[in-house]
């Protein structure tokens, strides 16, 4: 008996991979944790394992780029490997909760340790988000970069040049509660690092100062802004509900704009106000983590808001399938250099995918401006493997 050629079969779902333009009816075959074939009519005899998605859309596994997974290291981290198998999301970016001071300890203990895929911004305050204190609402009282002694470029480049394959940015955050009045002075310091690791820096905006057009300009082709669609105040348009001039100028010179939902930093409002203009988001991302009141010594379980319910709000705002699917696979991938591993269904790449259904109803969303606001689309997950193993929490 001839042994079978591949060790799994996904049949006749809708596979959608923006980065081959592919949106059809396909069989995924997967072998030694790779893609092995995208075709129509594959032979179930061919493979150890058939499962039927027949109905189902198959997309490359999502690519969250604003998480927070230092989980047992900061109050807001999650965990990771409880947060993939049930959303979807296979490679997970986690935006500056580590800096210099503790991101080795980030390392060892949940990055290197994780099922799921982890990559890194380093934050350039030495001790990341557990620099910053904050109260019960999630909001910080003594920021992270209130003290510039702490911002240090020469150790976070040593840093970034020890482990280049992990750390694919620098993030800082520019707002009140995290910089203080130091304006865009963190950013400048983010900026430098970079430049000399030769990564995009992810900038945080939130309330002023900075103001987000002091921001903009200083941001380079590559640079990500996130949590594009804040509300007031620093919010991303003027008081005719026009996107900002700067919005614009910055994404035509390769600034990516960021959804980076998060607990207080999107507005449906704004959304649907930046989507009419034709200002869509280039990634979306969950900004995903817990609040403060996890239980010492618990398991944090799932985090309220995830990245399927982030495209799924985006759907209900007009972004089609593709688009949302773009956003959240290959555009994140490229914005950390890491298209060649992650982000499409390509033979010969690494089996990271992602099963859904797209449920069609009314569906309740959270709106952290204006209470909550309902939709006809939600997208579902129903299976998730990193590296051709399905991955069950």
């Amino acid at each position: 008996m001839n042994r079978p050629m591949y060790d799994l079969i996904l049949k006749g779902g809708t596979v959608v991979d923006p980065a081959q333009q592919i949106h059809k009816v396909l069989d995924v075959a997967i072998a030694n944790g790779k893609i092995g074939r995208l075709d129509s009519g594959l032979d179930p005899s061919s493979a150890w394992q058939v499962i039927d998605v027949t109905g189902q859309i198959v997309t490359p596994g999502l690519v969250d780029l604003h998480t927070h997974v230092y989980w047992g290291g900061t109050p807001l981290g999650m965990n990771a490997d409880r947060v993939g198998p049930a959303t979807g999301v296979t490679t997970f970016v986690d935006a500056g909760s580590a800096g210099v001071g503790n991101f080795r300890g980030f390392k060892e203990h949940v990055i290197d340790r994780s099922r799921v895929r982890i990559v890194a911004f380093l934050h350039i305050s030495h001790l990341g988000l557990l620099g910053a204190i904050f109260d019960p609402t999630n909001l910080a009282v003594v920021g992270e970069s209130f003290d510039l002694r702490y911002l240090l470029v020469g150790p976070a480049v040593m840093m970034g040049r020890a482990y280049p394959k992990v750390i694919r940015g620098i993030k800082v955050r520019t707002s009140l509660e995290a910089s203080g009045d130091r304006g865009v002075v963190p950013l400048h310091l983010a900026l430098q690092a970079a430049e000399e690791l030769g990564v995009p820096v992810m900038v945080h905006i939130g309330p002023p100062p900075p103001t987000r057009r002091e921001v903009l300009s200083l941001l380079r082709p590559g640079d990500i802004l996130t949590h594009v669609f804040r509300g007031d105040p620093n919010g991303p348009l003027d008081r005719h509900g026009r996107v900002l001039p700067e919005m614009v100028d910055a994404r035509q010179r390769g600034v990516l704009m960021d959804l980076g939902h998060g607990g207080s930093s999107f507005s449906w409002n704004v959304a649907r106000q930046m989507l009419d203009q034709g200002f869509a988001p280039d990634i979306i991302s969950s900004d995903a983590h817990h609040g403060l009141d996890i239980k010492v010594g618990g398991d944090p379980g799932l985090p309220p808001r995830t990245l399927p319910g982030a495209i799924s709000k985006m759907l209900n705002l007009g972004m089609s399938l593709d688009e949302v699917i773009r956003a959240s696979t290959i555009t994140p991938a490229r914005a950390i250099g890491l298209e060649q591993e992650i982000g499409s269904l390509r033979e010969g790449a690494v089996a990271d995918v992602a099963v859904f259904e797209l449920e069609e109803g009314e569906f309740e969303f959270e709106d952290m401006y204006s209470g909550r606001t309902t939709g006809r689309l939600r997208l579902t997950p129903h299976l998730t493997l990193v590296r051709g193993e399905i991955l069950s929490g």
